[in-house]
């Protein structure tokens, strides 16, 4: 178990990021058409998953807003933007903003996404989140970066993110 802080107060993470170096664990998500969208959808492609619990915060939506600005200039990669929210939300979200290179999956049927990974929250108000946390893959889904943002409140780091796929 980890724990992070949220504005400050301690916050318990159940389970542990994969390691460096580790094969990703599989995963089934909720695409914007309600379909089930796997890792093996994206298969053959570098990956960014930008994990984070709402849209519907500030930082969670820079981190969106952030992504979408870099992945454009990414070869070969997709940024696989997940949280609890609803496809529909997400899909406004990105539609409002205009965001077109990220792709958003919800967690609404994939509750196992959150321990595999190890960004479940399991203490505090926004238990049954995902606590904010980057994962970065190569096209063969060999884990190269990794991140769990201490403070949920705080942006990830997108440099040293985006420098994993150099």
């Amino acid at each position: 178990m980890s724990q992070v802080t949220l504005k400050g107060n301690p916050i318990k993470i159940d389970g542990q990021l994969p390691a460096v170096g580790q094969q990703a664990p599989a995963f089934s998500l909720v695409a914007k058409d309600l379909s089930d969208a796997t890792l093996a959808s994206f298969a053959g492609k570098r990956k960014v998953l930008n994990i984070f619990p709402s849209v519907d915060t500030p930082t969670c939506a820079t981190s969106v807003r952030r992504f979408n600005e870099k992945a454009g200039q990414l070869d070969n990669a997709v940024v696989l933007c997940i949280s609890a929210d609803l496809p529909f939300a997400q899909a406004r979200f990105c539609g409002a903003e205009g965001l077109d290179h990220v792709a958003t999956l919800s967690t609404m049927r994939g509750h196992d996404f959150l321990k595999n990974y190890g960004v479940a929250i399991a203490s505090g108000p926004l238990v049954g989140l995902a606590a904010r946390a980057v994962v970065v893959l190569d096209a063969h889904d060999k884990v190269l970066h990794t991140e769990l943002v201490g403070e949920i409140a705080h942006e990830p780091n997108y440099d040293a993110a985006l420098a994993a796929l150099k």
